[in-house]
């Protein structure tokens, strides 16, 4: 409520010597004013009584309102910060003493006001008085005594690293070391006897005000107690700011507090090693997830028994099959494997990758006929916790365990045309998202698709995307039925029959011609795959010889001597002694040719269709020298016989 004309006139400020203002803080008023006031800044009191406070202190408000809430919350208040300009522009430096002027919840302040000149003026003659009374002897005594008291303290605080700095009981600055300086950006003697809480702790990290009566360092003389606080924010003279922690340690006085002594350190460094190390220990842990999945597919793989190390045949389709082999897999084009159920899909896939520069990193079968329906996006892309129900932990699907290695994608005729869409963008794009995760991730991971459908008329039938067969067809590959190649079932037999008496621990059995007969005649319908299980089964059941009885054939064959070939010990049999010495006389024959030569384009590998390193380890394991042959002619041309592997084209 403002006063009324009458109070201004004769106010009860008018007795004070000094100049004097009482002000309504909450309405920015000035209620009243001294003389002396007005004789400070060479202006009449009414002006002065008609000037908001704020504007007053115009250049100084941010400090004004701090102050004045230091007053309010303390009941009085002393600050040397302020300066208010005289009518000639000359600047008179203040130091202001407030109190609360009423009741407690009394906003109205009265604020004695000093010329700081003139307090100097008057320090001065009293010091003068002070030596003539004192003596001047006695006072240089004194004084060398503090200087030889501060010198020592002087140099205990210049040689911590820490930032130290001293508050009495009203937070004035009392001394501050180097530390501080450097690290705070100020001058000691600017902020001697200043609130140091105005200075370098107003306000929180995030800009929001932090007011003194929250603030610990008080606490700590205000309660008596030692505070430690492990992480807070100091501001620099710049307007930047830094983390802190630091210790605030009350100064007591005949058990009263007189102040407090605060340590402090910059915690920038530290704080930027934790988060370093935060995120390197996520990246650790992403990578061991990752790890534990590739493992946990590669054990599965290797607990399924696999023979993809070699493509077993000789017939045309074979060598064609080898020959794109040899073509694609040093690309990164994505290829399209078709043929019927069993003819070895996942076979040419693995050859593929074996042949290829990613054959370091693993190559992830996903079988898209077993995986249901709601669950391909997942298989494909992972997904994060919490994304559907059930999904407790974070999951890597298979593009992101394929990534540098490839994706085999067998039968990708039956992957649901609303997620074909997807698939098609990571083929484009190499880039995806896992299910409930906005962040997008990039891999570099080759494709090939198997499939036992006509993809083609599915096409037109609007059950496969047009645009994702055109992007996995690249490169196509027919795997041949074996009916269409009866020319490779001794060679597969052998190798089938080997394997199962191996695998049952059973003693060689003999495979007899009358036995590879019957199988040649038989058109099967499950090709290689039902080769491999009719050998098992007959393994499983016979003594001493094979006895296939397969449907369609009106009764076993009899079995009959098989030929003899090369240096065939017994002309009955063909056992794997037999065949590692036909594949011997066949590697001589090749040297012959070519007179011991191995690499180039009349080498013998070339003539055997593998690669040189291959057959230079053969013929090492073999124990033939290949330089015994150069020096003799070249006999008349004889028949070779070529097994060719995977390892024979690679890139």
């Amino acid at each position: 409520m403002t006063p009324p004309t009458s109070t201004l006139q004769t106010g009860w400020t008018q007795h004070l010597p000094e100049p004097a203002l009482l002000v309504d803080a909450a309405l920015d008023q000035i209620l009243e004013c001294n003389a002396a006031m007005a004789r400070l800044l060479g202006v009449t009191r009414a002006d002065i009584c008609q000037t908001p406070c704020t504007h007053l202190f115009r250049d100084q408000r941010p400090q004004l309102v701090a102050f004045t809430e230091e007053t309010l919350f303390r009941g009085q208040g002393w600050s040397r910060d302020f300066s208010l300009r005289h009518r000639d522009g000359r600047n008179i430096e203040l130091e202001i003493s407030s109190a609360r002027a009423g009741e407690a919840e009394s906003q109205t302040l009265l604020l004695l006001l000093r010329d700081r000149q003139w307090l100097r003026v008057l320090r001065e003659r009293h010091d003068a008085n002070h030596y003539h009374r004192g003596g001047l002897l006695e006072w240089r005594r004194v004084e060398e005594l503090f200087r030889d008291m501060e010198r020592e303290n002087q140099l205990i605080l210049h040689a911590v690293g820490e930032g130290i700095y001293g508050v009495d009981a009203e937070g004035r600055t009392t001394f501050v070391n180097p530390a501080a300086e450097r690290m705070l950006g100020w001058h000691g003697e600017e902020l001697m006897g200043r609130v140091m809480h105005r200075v370098v702790h107003h306000s929180h990290a995030d800009g929001s005000l932090f007011p003194l009566k929250e603030c610990p360092i008080y606490a700590a003389f205000r309660d008596g107690d030692i505070k430690r606080i492990g992480e807070d924010w100091f501001w620099r003279r710049d307007g930047s700011g830094f983390p802190v922690e630091y210790t605030s340690t009350p100064i007591m006085d005949n058990g009263h507090p007189v102040g407090a002594v605060v340590v402090f350190r910059d915690i920038s460094a530290r704080q930027q090693a934790e988060s370093e190390l935060r995120a390197a220990l996520a990246e650790v842990e992403s990578l061991r997830h990752r790890l534990e999945m590739e493992n946990a597919y590669l054990q599965e793989e290797l607990s399924a028994e696999h023979h993809f190390h070699e493509i077993v045949g000789r017939s045309d389709a074979i060598r064609g099959i080898v020959r794109r082999i040899g073509l694609v897999a040093p690309t990164d084009a994505n290829v399209l494997i078709t043929g019927e159920s069993g003819t070895g899909k996942e076979l040419i896939a693995r050859a593929i990758h074996q042949a290829s520069d990613r054959r370091d990193r693993p190559l992830i079968r996903v079988n898209c006929a077993a995986i249901p329906k709601d669950l391909f996006e997942s298989e494909f892309f992972g997904h994060i916790r919490g994304a559907f129900t059930g999904a407790v932990n974070d999951r890597i699907g298979r593009f992101e365990l394929a990534d540098g290695g490839t994706l085999f994608l067998d039968e990708v005729g039956e992957i649901p045309l609303e997620l074909q869409g997807k698939l098609l963008r990571v083929l484009q794009d190499q880039q995806f998202e896992r299910v409930g995760e906005n962040r997008t991730r990039a891999v570099n991971v080759r494709v090939i698709a198997a499939t036992n459908r006509d993809l083609r008329s599915e096409v037109q039938h609007k059950q496969f995307r047009e645009d994702l067969y055109f992007r996995l067809n690249v490169f196509p590959i027919e795997s041949v039925p074996l009916r269409r190649r009866v020319e490779d079932i001794p060679m597969l037999a052998q190798e089938f029959l080997n394997r199962a008496c191996q695998k049952f621990k059973r003693p060689p059995i003999p495979l007899r011609l009358g036995d590879v007969e019957a199988l040649q005649r038989y058109h099967w319908p499950g090709n290689v795959r039902e080769l491999e299980n009719a050998i098992e089964r007959q393994v499983i059941v016979a003594d001493d010889h094979l006895n296939f009885e397969l449907p369609g054939q009106d009764a076993p064959v009899p079995t009959e001597p098989a030929p003899t070939t090369g240096s065939m010990a017994n002309p009955e049999l063909l056992t794997e002694q037999q065949l590692r010495a036909l594949e011997r006389d066949n590697l001589i024959r090749a040297l012959r040719r070519t007179r011991g030569r191995i690499f180039g384009e009349r080498g013998a590998a070339r003539l055997l269709g593998m690669k040189p390193t291959t057959l230079a380890s053969r013929l090492k394991k073999l124990a033939i020298e290949p330089a015994s042959f150069k020096a003799r002619r070249s006999p008349e041309p004889e028949a070779l016989s070529v097994r060719p592997g995977v390892e024979s084209h690679g890139s």
